[in-house]
């Protein structure tokens, strides 16, 4: 057995070992940091879907209604109508004092002079009639009505 200048013979087997540590305190482990991104992904993937929101529309039911073709600009009548008179073009919530001008400037740029008009089930014929009226105005030539087909 080889003595060292202290004297002890186990004083080499630790700073061999000591070495062994600092080389692998230097690695990073990526194991957990792998599982963290995991959990982190599979939370996103789950909660996105309920984060996206449309408009709540009871459409009324129609036995021979055809499939919507066509990439048209969409108007929504809310059940709130009523009360704001504040409708939905595409996904935004307007005022019916700057339908007109706005779905102007969409047509600018529409192919067809055609709109969907989507009337929640509580909207009465004269709110509809309204709006339509206000679509007129604006020069969209063709409204159609949006409806869902009967339960089966």
């Amino acid at each position: 057995m080889k003595l060292n200048d202290s004297g002890s013979a186990g004083s080499s087997v630790r700073a061999g070992r000591g070495r062994r540590v600092a080389s692998s305190l230097s690695e990073i482990n990526v194991v957990p940091l792998v599982d963290v991104m995991l959990v982190l992904l599979i939370i996103f993937m789950v909660t996105a879907p309920m984060i996206q929101r449309g408009i709540e529309v009871n459409l009324p039911v129609a036995r021979r209604a055809q499939p919507i073709e066509t990439d048209l600009i969409d108007v929504t009548i809310p059940s709130t109508y009523r009360q704001d008179h504040k409708v939905y073009l595409g996904t935004e919530l307007i005022r019916t004092e700057v339908v007109q001008e706005r779905v102007r400037q969409k047509m600018e740029l529409a192919s067809q002079k055609s709109v969907n008009l989507r009337g929640d089930r509580s909207v009465n014929l004269g709110e509809l009639t309204e709006v339509t009226d206000l679509l007129k105005a604006a020069g969209v030539e063709h409204v159609g009505f949006v409806t869902k087909p009967p339960d089966r």
